[in-house]
């Protein structure tokens, strides 16, 4: 039986989509003539797409608008990763064939959109190692609620308190928490000493083993 079940945040833990995203929100911007507010990305990294145009960008609040700058969001940022291209962060790969070769089960569990990560597979070709994914469409609340998570431990049938979570944003580590899951804060987006609030934190994948995760158990 597996010891454990990995559940993956996608940008930032699989793959640097920090440019590209910013990218399209800027593209976005200048197509609707709507502003920017200093620290915006910061802020929001790791939200659902329509909660940072409600929340943080404070946009619009009128549904077919919301729904009508997301799908436009989305599409131009995978316009952009199209046209410059994307690959998965370093120590990535090592990590995944590690977790395969001790058969331990990966989901993927993001706010992102399934098409931008169906978009990005077909780019850095990594589905072969993962169960499944959980996306923003299949909740109903985002990041820092839990439900993502959730959803992702019963995609791979584990318990969650044998579960553990591999995420870069707050909004994540807190959603891991309140899931009762373990998390390793992959310190890409932030500074590593703003993650304390992981179990470990690394700045790639592949400075974890098995054996130590598997310890926690």
């Amino acid at each position: 039986m597996h010891t454990w079940g990995a559940i993956f945040d996608w940008d930032g833990v699989i793959i640097d989509s920090m440019n590209a995203h910013k990218e399209s929100w800027e593209q976005l911007a200048r197509e609707t003539g709507k502003v920017l507010p200093p620290g915006y990305f910061e802020t929001s990294f790791g939200m659902k797409s329509r909660k940072i145009i409600t929340e943080i960008l404070h946009w619009t609040n009128d549904p077919e608008e919301l729904k009508h700058l997301d799908w436009r969001k989305e599409k131009l940022y995978r316009g952009v990763i199209r046209a410059s291209g994307i690959e998965p962060l370093p120590g990535v790969v090592n990590w995944l064939k590690t977790l395969r070769t001790a058969a331990i089960p990966c989901v993927i569990a993001s706010s992102t959109h399934s098409r931008n990560i169906q978009c990005a597979m077909e780019i850095i070709k990594l589905d072969e190692y993962f169960q499944g994914m959980i996306t923003g469409e299949n909740v109903s609340h985002g990041k820092p609620d839990p439900d993502v998570f959730l959803l992702a431990a019963k995609k791979i049938m584990m318990p969650t308190d044998r579960c553990v979570v591999f995420e870069d944003a707050h909004v994540g580590i807190e959603a891991a928490r309140r899931a009762k899951m373990k998390v390793v804060g992959v310190a890409t987006t932030h500074p590593t000493d703003t993650l304390q609030d992981a179990d470990r934190v690394v700045k790639r994948l592949d400075e974890l083993s098995v054996k130590e995760i598997s310890e926690w158990f």
